[in-house]
């Protein structure tokens, strides 16, 4: 009996350390909780999961939700704020509030192309801004994702060449008052609308046009009730992809250039495929008859940019920086 006892409390005290050791080593992990507003079946989302959530490896716990199904689109930013939320892919105009300098990344027309966006997105001349945005938001810019360059998209027939063809146009922009201004800009009466809700409002007229990159057009199926894209090229679109300074704060030295290391990685990934499917999808557009033209862009660059000159918005801009992005 005592040789029995002996066994069994050493079988227990065994069981004991190692269930403790599972328990400790769960607890190392970086538990890692993102919110996005695009679908569970998108591109992007297959992307994320692959180039960044298991890029992470087992010391990380990536839990990813598509579709605004944790939290809506606009609040993301907030609930990093309040713990609620690590990680999210924000919009420059998130900032906009807290951060007013961030105003210029938004500006419509302000990169001439791609490889423009890339020169001034990837190098230095940002630093004190993505630096702004950790100490005045308290979130951190890990990469900046090519989402695609956002166009025009609208019901009907008319020919949409200049800024002036889009008085009356009810244009559906996201919520917050740096998205309504470039519609604004752009000549359209822009109302603010979910990314999740504009199908619908395209069916049903109470909208006449949206703003997406083409990749997005294709994927939530706005082809099927449109008629038209106009090739504006008004934003050639990124994304922060960001996670707050409370989580990052959290991470040792190597965890953190894990993530990092991911993030540009899943930047990388993204933009690949972004500009494959760019490639691809004006000829798509057309087999499914929609008419897919260039406008006069020139004329379009002029007015926006004048209307920004002209607004409260440039006076948010830092001094010089618009000179310094423009000479890249």
């Amino acid at each position: 009996m005592r040789k029995l006892t002996k066994h069994l409390v050493h079988g227990v005290a065994g069981l004991a350390i190692a269930c403790s050791a599972t328990v400790a080593f769960a607890a190392d992990k970086i538990e890692l909780i993102y919110s996005d507003t695009v679908p569970e079946a998108d591109v992007r989302t297959t992307i994320l999961r692959e180039s960044f959530g298991k890029c992470l490896g087992d010391g990380f716990e990536f839990k990813s939700y598509h579709a605004a199904t944790l939290f809506k689109q606009g609040t993301e930013l907030t609930a990093m704020q309040r713990g609620n939320l690590d990680m999210a892919n924000l919009a420059i105009f998130d900032f906009y509030n807290q951060v007013p300098q961030t105003a210029i990344i938004g500006t419509a027309y302000l990169f001439r192309d791609f490889e423009h966006s890339r020169k001034v997105l990837d190098g230095d001349v940002l630093a004190d801004i993505w630096k702004q945005i950790e100490e005045m938001a308290q979130v951190k810019v890990l990469a900046n994702p090519y989402i695609g360059t956002r166009h025009l998209n609208l019901k009907g027939d008319k020919e949409i060449k200049t800024p002036a063809d889009l008085a009356g146009v009810k244009l559906r922009m996201p919520g917050g008052e740096g998205w309504q201004f470039v519609g604004e800009a752009l000549g359209a009466n822009p109302l603010p609308l979910p990314f999740t809700e504009v199908y619908t409002a395209l069916q049903t007229g109470a909208i006449d046009a949206q703003d997406n990159p083409l990749p997005a057009d294709k994927n939530m199926k706005f082809y099927e009730v449109t008629n038209q894209i106009v090739l504006t090229g008004h934003l050639i679109a990124a994304n922060e992809f960001t996670i707050s300074m409370s989580k990052w704060n959290a991470m040792n030295a190597d965890q953190q250039k894990k993530v990092q290391e991911c993030a540009l990685g899943f930047q990388k990934a993204l933009g690949e495929e972004t500009l494959k499917q760019e490639g691809e999808l004006v000829e798509f557009f057309k087999a499914q008859g929609l008419k897919v033209y260039e406008p006069d862009k020139a004329a379009f660059r002029e007015h926006v940019l004048k209307k920004y000159m002209d607004s409260k918005f440039s006076k948010d801009w830092p001094a010089g920086l618009l000179d310094k992005i423009n000479a890249l």
